[in-house]
């Protein structure tokens, strides 16, 4: 029966005391974020004094917006409908009492009711606004890989209809396992850069050119190996919020880091082949002693200069790559300084590599 009734509504004008109230005779169909008009008019023209035309939501009677006195009455609209229900001013005087309501949400979805009065009679009609469209994220179906060290862009689009300005907040957040890091922040119209996490500072930028189309694409520089997991794409417009994950796996390795890795080995591998020549050559008797503390000073000092100077440059590759400035200066330092100690305890060697030929054995070089 109310369906019934809804559809009489709907699609014939109502009279009510012989005021007839005009309005459109099915739903309308809008865009979330758009404008949308709700028509609602009279064929005669009415005295402006004593004249009052309400807006209600027709499920809960809540006050869209009213026309009172002669002027729009915005205080007293619903907070919900503030600065978003407007009427046509100019028109009323012409019977025309149709609303524009802008920035269309979800919630809006519904029927509403225009209610006139008047000196002589009063009227009402009934407009239903239908199948607002809802939220929609999209981000990449599949998982990410992508090299160490290299730039990698993370997909993520809002419905094109939806304008920049009616987008409240994108964030990028990193939410692998118990983490929930801020990667990078959209809100008012602007790119936060400085409320990201420290790790993704200066790392992470959107494509700016891209944002009126609705592509909140994040481009995320130079990869780091603790950047893998996964990233959500968050949205909020129009009071709803929707997401899109993107996972970011299977980082390889860059060439800086092979790089850094063959200096690993290629030192671990010298130092034993230097130990390996230092006691093949200290027994050597067909070598003068002079001759033979002269090469076990040689590879001494290739033992102890060449696997650091080795390490050092491959720390200076690792750190490039994963950008621990701390921590490859500290390891860095401590390679550096080992050869320098030598130094320090040279003007000692003699006596050491004397007492190592005297025993005939090289364990105290």
């Amino acid at each position: 029966m109310d369906l019934l009734m809804f559809i009489f509504l709907a699609v014939f004008p109502v009279i009510s005391d012989g005021l007839i109230v005009h309005s459109r005779s099915g739903p309308l169909f809008a865009s979330l974020g758009s404008s949308v008009v709700l028509p609602c008019y009279v064929n005669e023209l009415l005295l402006m004094k004593d004249l009052r035309v309400e807006w209600r939501r027709t499920d809960s009677e809540t006050l869209v917006h009213l026309y009172q006195d002669g002027e729009s009455r915005p205080e007293e609209q619903h907070k919900d409908y503030h600065h978003r229900a407007h009427f046509f001013t100019d028109q009323i005087q012409h019977g025309n009492f149709s609303l524009r309501l802008d920035n269309l949400r979800a919630e809006d979805e519904g029927r509403y009711t225009c209610r006139v009065y008047s000196q002589q009679d009063s009227g009402e009609t009934v407009v239903q606004v239908k199948d607002v469209e809802r939220l929609l994220v999209s981000g990449s179906e599949k998982s990410i890989s992508v090299s160490v060290g290299e730039d990698v862009t993370l997909n993520c689009s809002v419905d094109s209809h939806i304008k920049p300005e009616h987008i409240e907040e994108v964030s990028w957040r990193k939410t692998d396992g118990d983490e929930d890091i801020l990667v990078l922040l959209f809100q008012n119209n602007k790119t936060l850069q400085d409320s990201s996490d420290e790790q993704y500072r200066d790392r992470a930028e959107f494509f700016t050119a891209e944002i009126p189309k609705g592509n909140f694409s994040l481009r995320l520089k130079s990869v780091r190996t603790e950047d893998k997991g996964v990233y959500m794409c968050q949205v909020f417009a129009g009071g709803l919020s929707a997401n899109a994950t993107v996972e970011l796996e299977q980082l390889g390795f860059s060439i800086l880091h092979t790089m850094a890795l063959i200096l690993c080995i290629t030192a671990s591998g010298s130092t034993l082949l230097l130990c390996f020549i230092i006691h093949c050559k200290s027994p050597n008797k067909a070598l003068s002693d002079s001759a033979v503390k002269k090469r076990i000073r040689t590879l001494g000092y290739l033992h102890v200069f060449l696997p650091n100077i080795m390490m050092s440059v491959a720390f200076v590759f690792w750190g490039v790559t994963e950008g621990f400035l701390y921590e490859t200066v500290s390891c860095c330092a401590l390679y550096i300084l080992r050869p320098l100690m030598l130094l320090y305890v040279a003007p000692y060697l003699e006596k050491i590599i004397t007492k190592a030929l005297l025993r005939g054995t090289p364990e105290a070089i």
